[in-house]
């Protein structure tokens, strides 16, 4: 395998490499151009985003800055809302379900670095592939880490940190992240704690 293909696939690889550092330039200066578009130029924005992005949905929304490592291992469907200083590093496969909203802050990592110093300082790194379900809500400042899967209608609390897999239906919140509520359907009436809506929005 050559470095690109150990990369994908979740093996040891050096980032280095000619091609990968080929591709991360590519990707750079789009970015760039995306970072510094007006917030009028919607249709250069989503052409942008076409060229970044591996796959999107419909009705994809990412506020810049925005920063990413290769752009094609980024996986988003519809109706997807980033909101400023969305950072996903996609060293390995990065799928995100619909209906997925990221606060401002948020960082998803799937590179990883051994932890043995020796190894580490040899250039040899990694990065593992992380999955967000669908009518997933991820707070302020969260961090996602390599290999991690959450499930599907879930919330990450603010400044949390998630190293293991999240189920469905669950908010979860802390560094560690860990569950702290299940979501059901009585949680519908609420819009803010124990704050009820005084609008049938379910109507509609």
């Amino acid at each position: 395998m050559n470095q690109k293909e150990r990369m994908l696939g979740g093996y040891p690889y050096q980032a280095d490499d000619k091609l990968l550092s080929r591709e991360r330039i590519r990707v750079r200066k789009l970015i760039k151009k995306y970072n510094a578009s007006s917030p009028s130029e919607i249709r250069k924005r989503t052409n942008l985003l076409h060229k970044i992005l591996g796959k999107q949905g419909e009705k994809c929304v990412i506020h810049p800055p925005f920063y990413c490592d290769y752009g094609y291992n980024i996986e988003v469907g519809e109706n997807f809302f980033a909101n400023y200083n969305c950072i996903l590093l996609d060293i390995n496969k990065i799928t995100i379900g619909k209906n997925v909203m990221l606060a401002p802050s948020v960082i998803v990592t799937t590179a990883g670095h051994p932890i043995h110093s020796e190894a580490r300082n040899s250039g040899w790194e990694y990065g593992k592939p992380i999955k967000i379900g669908n009518n997933v809500w991820i707070g302020t400042n969260v961090v996602i880490n390599p290999g991690v899967s959450i499930g599907n209608n879930v919330v990450i609390g603010s400044g949390s940190i998630v190293i293991q897999d999240i189920p469905d239906n669950v908010v979860c919140v802390g560094n560690p992240a860990k569950i702290i509520k299940r979501i059901t359907e009585d949680d519908k009436q609420f819009y803010y704690k124990k704050e009820k809506f005084d609008v049938n929005w379910w109507d509609k």
